[in-house]
């Protein structure tokens, strides 16, 4: 627009002075060198005129412009200002409360030095006397009162009988003894707790099966496996094992979901057509608990696992639930395939993390092992801790989790946990 105006003001000027010129060579007859010249001179004073007069209004135009600048940064230097004033308040107000904070932590940090100090003292003397004890012979195995009582178990003053030892009667004769603890359901389940370290935090449990004779007796898993096995009869008892590892998960659950359970189960009842499928459909049932139900198999039972077994085993996996490997006596493994394979777990006992020459012999270092374990998302579990010493150099190892008799014995759980037990045997002891 200001260009069109500058044309047209500068067109008008041409015409003006050419109409000088004209004028005063028609009117006044002057020749016509003069006329031009006097048209030019005032063609020249209309241009001068008109580009002074644009400068002076160019410079009233500026210093408004630069007024409101002036103005502007005024304003502006008056909220710097002002935000300089409230941050520095602000500091100040800080400064004071990390002041007050810092004279109200360094006194607990203090202590809580002091408590730290006293907590490795108490464990120096506990390791002691826990030596003293193995030597006389008088060490017995007790779980911590700091512990507390095991959820669903008995208090730590009941009596428990002490085991048959099954591997001195033959084999018909086990056998025997173990048709008849299912047939007359006294099969009994018992939880070992296994712990965070070194916060010592119930985290998980381990469902761990035993017989009761017709006298009361107890006997262990360790005792009636193999001739179970042997005879067809531990997808039975796995198949119990479940169940009521199941209802006791419900239970736990109303409590914290944070907590799980191992339940170990036998390689014969991955590869039993009947008991496996009745099995699968009651874990696809009980779909929802697969966060904390977690299967466990033995380290000499996965490696002997044939196309039966690893079918088995995938069919579990596709519905969502957990491997745990124990009774490991090696570690010449791969985490990475067990990680593939949904093992999440690995149980080694302490023994073999702490014993030296143990790395020598494996494809990882113990010290190593949970770093590794980690990084394919797999848990290290320290299993058969028994004493102070051992937790302290396994926190070395950086070891997530214990289980042992230092923290409790298996204690089996209360009769009300599990409901009732017809249907218990209707819904896990089919007829085979």
């Amino acid at each position: 627009m200001r260009r069109l105006s500058a044309i047209f003001i500068a067109v008008c000027m041409v015409v003006i002075a050419a109409s000088v010129g004209a004028v005063l060579f028609l009117a006044f007859k002057l020749d016509a060198r003069t006329s031009a010249i006097i048209a030019l001179a005032t063609l020249m004073v209309l241009a001068l005129y008109n580009s002074m007069s644009n400068r002076l209004r160019d410079r009233g135009e500026l210093g408004d412009q630069i007024a409101d600048l002036s103005r502007g940064t005024g304003d502006l230097a008056r909220q710097v200002a002002e935000l300089s004033r409230r941050l520095n308040a602000v500091e100040t107000s800080v400064g004071n409360t990390v002041s007050r904070a810092r004279g109200a932590v360094d006194p607990l940090a203090s202590e809580i030095g002091e408590l730290g100090g006293l907590v490795r003292q108490l464990a120096d003397s506990v390791a002691g006397h826990d030596a003293a004890l193995r030597q006389s012979g008088a060490l017995q195995r007790i779980a911590p009162g700091a512990m507390g009582e095991a959820p669903l178990a008995l208090s730590e003053n009941d009596a428990v009988s002490p085991p048959v030892a099954v591997h001195s009667m033959d084999r018909n004769t086990a056998i025997d003894l173990v048709t008849e603890a299912l047939d007359n359901q006294r099969v009994d389940l018992y939880l070992q707790p296994i712990v965070t370290l070194p916060q010592r935090k119930v985290r998980f449990y381990e469902a761990i099966s035993r017989l009761r004779t017709g006298d009361g007796e107890i006997v262990p898993a360790s005792a009636f496996v193999e001739p179970a096995e042997a005879a067809g009869l531990m997808p039975k008892i796995d198949n119990l094992l479940l169940f009521r590892a199941v209802q006791v998960v419900r239970r736990l659950q109303l409590k914290s979901r944070e907590v799980g359970i191992f339940c170990n189960i036998s390689p014969t009842t991955l590869t039993d057509v009947l008991h496996f499928r009745q099995f699968l459909d009651f874990v696809e049932a009980n779909r929802a608990l697969s966060d904390a139900l977690i299967f466990e198999f033995t380290q000499s039972a996965y490696r002997n696992f044939g196309p039966l077994e690893q079918e088995g085993l995938s069919a579990l996996a596709e519905r969502g639930f957990r491997f745990s490997m124990d009774h490991v006596t090696d570690l010449r493994m791969e985490p990475r395939e067990l990680a593939e394979r949904s093992f999440r777990f690995l149980k080694v006992p302490a023994k073999l993390l702490l014993n030296k020459a143990s790395g020598a012999q494996s494809d990882i270092h113990p010290e190593d092992l949970a770093d590794l374990l980690a990084r394919s998302g797999v848990d290290l579990v320290a299993e058969r801790i028994e004493n102070e010493a051992t937790v302290l150099d396994l926190l070395d190892y950086d070891v997530r989790f214990g289980q042992g008799f230092l923290f409790s014995a298996p204690r089996p759980v209360r009769p009300e946990a599990l409901g009732s037990a017809e249907a218990s045997a209707e819904l896990a002891v089919p007829a085979a």
